[in-house]
């Protein structure tokens, strides 16, 4: 179901019961996320597909809290200090998402946070939270159906970002009110790359080990089929890139 808009700050606490929207001192605006469970991965007919996308169910069993857009280069600096010295796309401004940020980056940006806030829950979201929440309850190549011409409004992608990001939050959200999940900036999943499971799975969280890290959403310089709901790409943790992003998850209070 849709999300109301109700929002509801949350600084130094996160709310134990769900609220449809918090925010905190940055303005990062979140949505809730109820469990459920869906098919994740694609058909084998699915145009584009990749042979490690098998379909398989994935229960979540609880409910969490999504950032309705990418951090940007402002919400970086006002944690960090500054924005990362080789920020490609520094002239877009300090509503477009940061970029050529690691994955251990991000994490040291969320240690930094969760400091800021008075909490422990902000994170990024597993690879599974991050399919069931882009597709919003669909069941086709994008949140909003099959229709590859469609994309652009919902996306900044390879064939209308002119070969640069956008400021967040711009183009059609999904069902659920979250912006840019695909195209933008590619965004760092907490997971490390592996194969998926053969059957049903609860809670997910990837591989135990391994050596990259998932990148989920396509990004500003890519064809559509890489963005795709269940496209699944990954990286080194350590590689800083102009097209890589992330947006923050965030468990509700104990």
């Amino acid at each position: 179901t849709r999300p109301t808009t109700t929002t509801t700050r949350a600084t130094t606490t996160v709310p134990s019961g769900p609220r449809s929207r918090i925010s905190n001192s940055l303005e990062m605006e979140f949505v809730y996320i109820q469990p459920g469970s869906f098919m994740m991965g694609s058909p084998e007919n699915e145009p584009g597909r990749d042979s490690d996308e098998k379909q398989h169910r994935v229960k979540i069993s609880k409910g969490f809290y999504m950032q309705t857009t990418e951090v940007t280069q402002g919400q970086w600096k006002a944690v960090m200090g500054s924005n990362p010295p080789k920020l490609y796309f520094k002239n877009c401004g300090s509503n477009c998402p940061v970029e050529r940020v690691s994955w251990n980056d991000v994490q040291e940006f969320i240690k930094k946070l969760n400091r800021k806030e008075g909490t422990d829950k902000y994170r990024l979201p597993t690879e599974a939270e991050w399919e069931y929440a882009a597709r919003a309850g669909s069941d086709t190549t994008y949140c909003f159906g099959d229709n590859e011409s469609e994309l652009s409004q919902y996306a900044w992608y390879g064939a209308n970002s002119e070969s640069s990001t956008h400021p967040v939050g711009q183009l059609k959200s999904n069902d659920w009110g979250l912006y840019d999940m695909h195209g933008n900036v590619w965004e760092w999943c907490g997971d490390w790359y592996g194969d998926y499971p053969s059957g049903s799975v609860t809670d997910p969280r990837g591989s135990s080990t391994g050596s990259r890290r998932v990148l989920r959403g396509g990004g500003w310089g890519y064809d559509a089929g890489f963005c795709r709901s269940a496209y699944r790409n990954h990286d080194s943790p350590g590689n800083r890139r102009n097209n890589l992003g992330f947006r923050l998850a965030l468990s509700p209070g104990q």
